[in-house]
């Protein structure tokens, strides 16, 4: 069964630094768009990051920008989210999302993706 799992969530201080993966089986990452995107308690899901069908075009959020960078490893078939400077703010469960489109580029808009991972906690506190 065709399925994302996210990993590396964890409980760190702020100012530190993790590594969030998102690992698909039974289908290829490969030219897909790959979305993270996260919701704190209370809050609706927001999106903040993706990635080009090519991987030439990788889009973020002003609130992560600087601070996440995505990746990709095709022979593991993952996407991975490093994530440094973090703050209490970042604090929320962080997902992965799969986007079946042909579009050139990515958004990183909730409604426009198909598949999810179950999502990873982060917590961001002293």
């Amino acid at each position: 069964q065709p399925q994302l799992v996210e990993s590396g969530g964890g409980l760190v201080q702020p100012g530190g630094s993790l590594r969030l993966s998102c690992a698909a089986s039974g289908f290829t990452l490969d030219y897909q768009i790959v979305g993270w995107f996260r919701q704190a308690p209370g809050k609706e899901r927001e999106g903040f990051s993706c990635i080009s069908r090519t991987g030439g075009m990788k889009n973020y959020a002003e609130s992560v920008k600087g601070r996440f960078t995505m990746s990709t490893d095709k022979i593991k078939n993952t996407v991975y989210l490093q994530m440094n400077s973090l703050k209490p703010e970042d604090t929320a469960v962080y997902y992965c999302a799969v986007e079946f489109s042909r579009r050139l580029g990515c958004r990183y808009e909730v409604h426009e993706f198909d598949r999810w991972g179950q999502g990873t906690q982060v917590t961001v506190s002293s």
